[in-house]
């Protein structure tokens, strides 16, 4: 059996510690974003049962990736120490806690308190990605990277589908529409707690077994991981963190705010809203894959600083596509910009992390850590146009879609080839 890095990916095998971690990596991640965003296509329902107002929804919109933040930045440092699969699974058990909790909230504080904690399962992201890096050699590492993270994010889709659908059946089953909603967060609550059993049983940190069994830090030969200070002075990571930022902060505001703005906007029903809002995290299951290998194919050919002008460009044409679905009050009109700019916002979600491993190949936690925060940063900001009572959802995007093409021209002038961290010897098999 192999243990080395694995130099295609063959998304059909199972054999080998390598893919089987990807594929249950990917899933993992799939799962997460039902505990995560589950409440997302419910908020019509708990609007209603709990009277909240526009203001105090955006609060919790904002609330549900702004603690991802700071866990991501946690999670990126205990991946380079403790490894990924020990990383997932604390992660995993934690996360379950207010997913199931959030069903006892009777007020708007109680509830933006569990939808804060719900927020820490975003941090799930680096480990995927850390992980997929560690299974994977160079000439594939964009590709495997953005085909975990397209299908795991495709959670975000599938989620805005079911959880309506687990509502309706729960009210068939003669309960209440707000005693349904509180039920329904039960079904991911529990499913990540088999999640964390199968990660931490069936996976291993590398391909030659886990960080602890392998001492992988003596077997390196180069003592402990770079620091956070060491791997933030570099601002390539800034340049990404904002890129970052502008595509998968916009996809994770769009998950939690779609339903509402169809249902307001459109005035269609509550089913509709959600298999709307899923046709966009749906587009996960090429998209974002799509980004990857294209990323790959244009740095065998142009290196870092080709990865970086692709990543620019994809960023102007999502910053673009989101301005005209800003403009278009045809409901028609309206999902087919969605689709448009949503097929730029995916591929440059992956273009992004087809750079992220080689910025510094010591410290790819830290570095994912940093650049996935600045996801939920640009998560955060977007969210605080959606709760401002002086401006509306077709404005917030406008501005949104604005921001993201002034930083595809800050990625344009970013040299990502620039100092080049070399990859040292030993450090390929184990990080």
């Amino acid at each position: 059996m192999k243990t080395g890095k694995l130099t295609k990916l063959d998304i059909f095998s199972f054999r080998g510690v390598q893919m089987r971690t990807f594929h249950i990596t990917w899933l993992t991640f799939f799962f997460c974003f039902f505990g995560w965003f589950g409440i997302a296509p419910l908020m019509p329902v708990i609007r209603e049962d709990l009277g909240l107002t526009k203001p105090q929804i955006g609060n919790a919109i904002v609330a549900a990736v702004s603690m991802t933040i700071f866990a991501r930045l946690i999670i990126g440092r205990l991946c380079d120490t403790v490894g990924p699969r020990l990383s997932y699974t604390l992660l995993l058990v934690l996360s379950a806690i207010p997913v199931l909790g959030i069903g006892l909230a009777n007020s708007y504080e109680t509830f933006l308190l569990f939808r804060l904690g719900i927020g820490v399962i975003g941090a799930s992201f680096v480990i995927t990605q850390y992980h997929t890096s560690a299974m994977f050699a160079d000439n594939i590492k964009g590709t495997a990277n953005a085909v975990a993270g397209g299908w795991g994010n495709l959670g975000g889709g599938i989620t805005n589908m079911l959880m309506p659908l687990i509502l309706a059946g729960f009210v068939g089953l003669g309960y209440t529409k707000p005693e349904a909603w509180r039920l329904a967060m039960l079904i991911p609550g529990v499913i990540l707690l088999i999640m964390a059993f199968v990660y931490y049983r069936f996976t291993k940190d590398t391909p030659e077994g886990n960080f602890a069994d392998i001492k992988w830090q003596k077997a390196a030969g180069q003592g402990a991981p770079v620091s956070f200070w060491a791997a933030s002075a570099d601002w390539r990571v800034w340049a990404l963190f904002l890129a970052y930022g502008a595509c998968f902060g916009i996809e994770i505001t769009f998950d939690g705010v779609a339903a509402l703005y169809f249902v307001d906007t459109f005035k269609v029903d509550l089913p509709t809203a959600g298999l709307l809002a899923g046709i966009f995290g749906f587009m996960n299951i090429f998209a974002r894959a799509v980004g990857g290998i294209v990323a790959d194919r244009v740095g065998s050919r142009f290196g870092l600083r080709g990865k970086g002008l692709l990543l620019a460009g994809l960023l102007l044409l999502e910053g673009v596509g989101i301005m005209l679905f800003s403009q278009t009050g045809n409901l028609v009109i309206a999902v087919g910009a969605m689709l448009l700019f949503a097929f730029f916002l995916k591929m440059a979600n992956g273009a992004t992390y087809a750079i992220v491993p080689f910025v510094n190949k010591r410290g790819v936690g830290v570095v994912s850590g940093i650049v996935g925060a600045g996801g939920n940063v640009g998560g955060v900001l977007a969210g605080l146009l959606f709760k401002s009572e002086s401006i509306t959802y077709e404005q917030a995007f406008l501005y949104i879609g604005m921001a993201v093409a002034l930083v595809a021209a800050f990625v344009v002038l970013t040299r990502f080839d620039k100092k080049p961290t070399p990859e040292l010897a030993a450090v390929p098999d184990l990080v």
